[in-house]
């Protein structure tokens, strides 16, 4: 095997552990989810869903002095967009509702870490979507929230 065949060779086995890493970690999320489930306490939460393969979230935050003190969700669908919502409820908890507003598709994709094709890549951002919509959807004082809307 000449010089390039084997760094060529090397790549492609870094490459496989790193996929293989990932892989481990985004099962791990999907089987035993973060914070998967109803948050007592929150004051905003949101649902929608992806009409294309029929993935739903539903995220729900306790938002404290402008910081995020509880973040949980709840939905159904892929592994992909499970594992991600975990990931990023996870990720949520601690930081501000300046943070969250910043944080870009290109961070949640990059947080989540495996390439995904274009259409798996919006079963991932389905929960980033959702929490940046749930900072507008307060709950209202009876503790119902609309779901997809802010309660009026």
């Amino acid at each position: 095997m000449n010089t390039l065949s084997l760094l060529d060779h090397r790549r492609t086995l870094v490459h496989m552990d790193e996929e293989d890493i990932y892989q481990e970690h985004i099962l791990d999320h999907y089987e035993d989810p973060y914070h998967h489930g109803t948050c007592e306490s929150a004051t905003h939460a949101h649902e929608d869903d992806n009409p294309l393969c029929g993935d739903v979230v539903r995220v729900e935050l306790q938002i404290d002095q402008g910081s995020i003190a509880q973040a949980w969700f709840n939905g159904d669908g892929c592994c992909i967009s499970q594992a991600s919502a975990s990931m990023l409820v996870e990720q949520l908890e601690g930081k501000t509702v300046d943070e969250l507003q910043a944080f870009s598709a290109d961070q949640m994709l990059a947080l989540f870490g495996a390439r995904l094709t274009p259409n798996r890549q919006k079963c991932c951002l389905l929960c980033w979507r959702v929490a940046q919509s749930a900072l507008f959807s307060p709950i209202d004082n009876s503790g119902d929230a609309n779901g997809a809307e802010a309660a009026e």
